[in-house]
């Protein structure tokens, strides 16, 4: 009986002191490796630093190639990954037959997302830039990110779709709806906000990836800007910018660490600053995309 009681007292009072700890120390790591961050990299953030391409001489480098190439990256990856990622956890949840081809698949797929990204990037190098000639292109790494975080995407909607009752599966296929009917217009638009926190879990992950570029051979020096999207000329889009060589802040924030002089350090510090708040934009909107989402099916 006191055994239990002892068991009762540190269960309840321990593992969530314990945890409280834990939760304190990694907050407060965090806040110190923020306020360095920007104690020296806050003096070069600047108009010139965001339009300057990089340089060899520190107070004359910025940032201009790898932002942009930057959005390149997160836009395009996004396309890729919502719709193949939603799509395939939709079979998975709704179509797939219970079954040793889906054991298979679902351990496999859970595998995935534990792996490491150097890994992806062996294999979209020899995918998308050798096998497919992409070159080292905006759209060689934009589908090498792409296989990074797809894993994510689909165990994130599976686990959406999963906290969907089954009753309002039931009540729409009862009022006359057929299986596709009411994975569209009931489940899905009842798992969106589910979704939409896997997509964007899966893009914080791949904004901050320089692994698998560094191997597809993105490169750390450009003074260039992939061409496009927008053009003056009909259908006023283009697309030649996806064969653009590119490179990303990540990339460009590896190559002025790696540098002995204190002042590539700095504008180091100055690129983790933008690109901490090009990732809390991209997840702020997304965030207000879900909200905005929530209200208009409380409306309906």
């Amino acid at each position: 009986m006191q055994e239990k009681k002892l068991i009762q007292v540190i269960r309840d009072n321990f593992f969530p002191i314990a945890g409280f700890i834990a939760t304190f120390v990694s907050l407060g790591i965090l806040f110190v490796l923020i306020i360095d961050v920007f104690k020296d990299g806050l003096s070069r953030i600047g108009i010139k630093f965001l339009t300057s391409y990089p340089s060899r001489f520190p107070q004359e480098a910025g940032i201009l190639s790898a932002w942009v190439g930057t959005l390149w990256i997160m836009v395009l990856t996004a396309l890729f990954i919502f719709p193949i990622g939603v799509a395939s956890g939709i079979y998975l949840e709704e179509y797939a037959k219970p079954g040793k081809l889906k054991d298979f698949l679902e351990i496999n797929i859970s595998n995935l997302a534990g792996v490491p990204s150097i890994i992806y990037g062996l294999l979209g190098l020899q995918i998308f830039v050798y096998f497919f000639k992409l070159d080292r292109s905006v759209l060689a790494g934009a589908l090498t990110l792409s296989l990074v975080v797809l894993p994510i995407v689909i165990v994130a909607t599976r686990e959406a779709l999963k906290a969907v009752p089954l009753s309002l599966r039931e009540a729409s296929l009862a009022l006359g709806a057929n299986k596709l009917q009411t994975i569209f217009y009931q489940v899905i638009p009842c798992a969106f906000s589910g979704i939409l926190s896997g997509v964007i879990l899966a893009m914080s992950r791949a904004i901050g990836e320089t692994a698998p570029l560094i191997t597809i051979g993105a490169l750390t020096y450009i003074a260039f800007l992939p061409t496009g999207p927008f053009t003056s000329e009909f259908p006023f889009i283009t697309l030649a910018g996806l064969k653009d060589y590119f490179t990303v802040l990540p990339i460009q924030i590896f190559n002025w660490v790696s540098r002995p002089q204190k002042a590539f350090h700095e504008n180091a510090a100055a690129g983790i600053i933008v690109l901490l708040f090009i990732s809390l934009f991209i997840n702020f909107l997304a965030i207000y995309l879900r909200i905005k989402f929530e209200k208009y099916m409380r409306r309906k």
